[in-house]
């Protein structure tokens, strides 16, 4: 059994417009030091399998596949046995 950890960001010149409006907000609610803010999505899985560069492989097919767009986004996943 692995857990694999997606993190899915929008890629550097690409708007991010969630993130701006929050932003934003964080500024009306006073907190003016605040800089920037960028919109990260997390997608944990839990996947059965006995070998993690296919399960790493599976978890690469599903991004392209399902939970990304490879014109606006960029990912990261890591893979670590589940005991």
């Amino acid at each position: 059994m692995f857990q694999a950890k997606v993190t899915v960001q929008l890629k550097k010149g690409i708007s991010d417009p969630e993130g701006v409006n929050t932003l934003k907000a964080i500024h009306l609610l006073g907190f003016k030091k605040v800089q920037q803010v960028k919109t990260i999505r997390t997608f944990d899985l839990l996947i059965e399998g006995s070998d993690k560069n296919q399960v790493k492989k599976d978890v690469e097919q599903i991004c392209q596949r399902l939970l990304t767009n490879p014109v606006i986004h960029q990912y990261e996943i890591t893979v670590e046995e589940k005991k």
